[in-house]
């Protein structure tokens, strides 16, 4: 434990050592870090966290670097979490996005994680909300979260972040495929990027009529914003729309935003962890494997497991009735 007390202490001394080896445990479902985050937890919050996410080619990876670098001319330090799809032959990942923000590695104001979905469906690492709370408690002013960018399944960005950027392109049929993924529904700021390709103007058009249809009771008018972060293009419009959003967020109520994600994250996390208890080595993998061959059916199967957890959750006075 005295390691951990003094890994928090040299993390908040501005130890980048120190804020890898936590952001490891956190990927690592180590028990220390939640152990340690404790003494940090006080530190969170002061950061906006903006979470980027979109299909695969739709220029993410490019986006954020413009960001960070358009952050960091404001003289505002930058956090970035980057996610890259896992193999699910070897567990590995490319870590590509890092690549592709080569010229940012070397800004002592911007520090970037390359982090491995490790199997999500959601689009986030399981562990990049905790990477965020410890990049935070760090000191960083903004975060970006880059996804997968699976294309359809990217909606655990709504709990890790406070400013969502739906990036899309013309030219492969995004507008459609967004409606049809629902995200739309996700997005507090729409972008068409590579705006100088043919198409673009049709897909600028799309969006903002499929938003002003959808959205028209919202609090928040969702902007489309045409950008082309290649060439820098745009990039500047963009962060103003996340600075716009922030501002109606924080005139809105900020905490009690920010306390509804953290339900949520809490949520993800415990079923997560009950996953793997029930699933784990010790689980129910084999006892189900074997009532299956003895012809019970996974309906009935699934009713009497969910009956024994929900045993174990009643109190001594309820189990008495």
């Amino acid at each position: 434990m005295a390691q951990a007390h003094n890994l928090a202490e040299r993390l908040v001394r501005g130890d980048r050592s120190a804020l890898a080896r936590l952001i490891t445990w956190a990927e690592n479902a180590d028990p220390r870090f939640a152990a340690e985050f404790v003494a940090l937890w006080p530190r969170v919050g002061r950061a906006w966290r903006i979470g980027v996410t979109g299909p695969p080619g739709a220029g993410k990876s490019t986006l954020v670097n413009e960001l960070a670098r358009l952050e960091r001319s404001r003289s505002k330090t930058v956090g970035i979490v980057a996610v890259d799809p896992t193999s699910p032959f070897t567990g590995g990942a490319l870590l590509g996005d890092r690549i592709r923000m080569d010229d940012r590695t070397l800004d002592p104001g911007v520090y970037i994680r390359s982090m491995a979905s490790r199997g999500s469906h959601g689009g986030l690492a399981r562990a990049s909300a905790s990477a965020c709370d410890v990049l935070d408690a760090f000191g960083f002013d903004s975060l970006v979260l880059e996804t997968v960018g699976v294309g359809q399944a990217e909606y655990d960005v709504l709990d890790a972040a406070d400013t969502v950027v739906v990036v899309l392109c013309p030219g492969a049929g995004d507008s459609i495929q967004a409606m049809k993924a629902g995200l739309l529904e996700v997005a507090d700021v729409l972008v068409v990027n590579k705006s100088d390709l043919p198409g673009a103007d049709r897909l600028l058009n799309d969006l903002n009529e499929a938003v002003h249809v959808r959205f028209l009771k919202r609090a928040w008018n969702v902007p489309v914003v045409a950008a082309s972060a290649g060439t820098q293009a745009g990039v500047e419009q963009v962060l103003e729309a996340v600075e716009a959003h922030r501002a109606h967020v924080v005139a809105q109520g900020l905490e009690s935003a920010r306390r509804k994600k953290r339900v949520q994250q809490v949520h993800h996390m415990l079923a997560e962890l009950l996953a793997e208890q029930l699933w784990g080595p010790r689980g129910w993998s084999a006892r189900v494997e074997r009532e299956l061959e003895l012809g019970r059916s996974p309906q009935e199967l699934a009713a009497t497991l969910l009956s024994e957890v929900m045993s174990c959750l009643k109190t001594p006075t309820e189990a008495q009735r």
